[in-house]
């Protein structure tokens, strides 16, 4: 499953067409990557603070989600007394379990591509949309029909706008490249 968002900040076009009239192909292409590598690198920040490209804080996980992390790390000796129980060591890494950063896997796929005067920042993870956006589990996922809360990662709105801080961070950028080929 794959998901596509077309960025729809006109302030943004703008600037990336006053750009593109003054680099060639390559050049943009290399400031697109360099905008792409940026995005990447705060949306990891978001994994490390739990926190949404709005500042608001991921919802924590749900019972069921807990459960299921209790069960995974009852299967590591080193996380749990003779009983079974979960010891000091499995309750600690149970209490500092970030949101969204089980095996990495989600925050480790991000790519920017950039082509045509076109920058696409993709997660090749099947799971990302849901994550992204919110929804309900499907039948062969881990926790089958269970509903999922968006904790966005990605700097847009479902309107498919840029967060006010991701657009001036990337007008920043757009702008010292028009001020330096000047």
């Amino acid at each position: 499953m794959s998901f596509t968002i077309a960025v729809q900040d006109e302030q943004v076009k703008a600037a990336l067409q006053a750009l593109s009239k003054r680099l060639n192909t390559r050049e943009m292409d290399a400031m697109l990557l360099t905008i792409g590598a940026g995005i990447i690198e705060r949306t990891n920040r978001r994994f490390e603070t739990s926190t949404g490209p709005d500042g608001v804080p991921w919802k924590q996980l749900s019972a069921t989600s807990v459960d299921m992390l209790t069960r995974r790390l009852s299967s590591q000796k080193s996380k749990v007394t003779k009983s079974g129980s979960l010891n000091k060591a499995g309750r600690t890494a149970l209490a500092g379990k970030k949101l969204l950063i089980n095996t990495n896997d989600l925050r480790r796929q991000f790519v920017a591509i950039a082509a045509s005067n076109t920058l696409t920042v993709t997660n090749t993870m099947a799971y990302a949309a849901i994550h992204q956006f919110g929804g309900t589990t499907g039948a062969k996922s881990w926790i089958p029909g269970k509903q999922i809360p968006a904790r966005p990662f990605l700097p847009i709105r479902k309107d498919e706008t840029l967060y006010p801080a991701e657009q001036k961070t990337i007008l920043d950028e757009l702008n010292k490249y028009l001020m330096d080929s000047l």
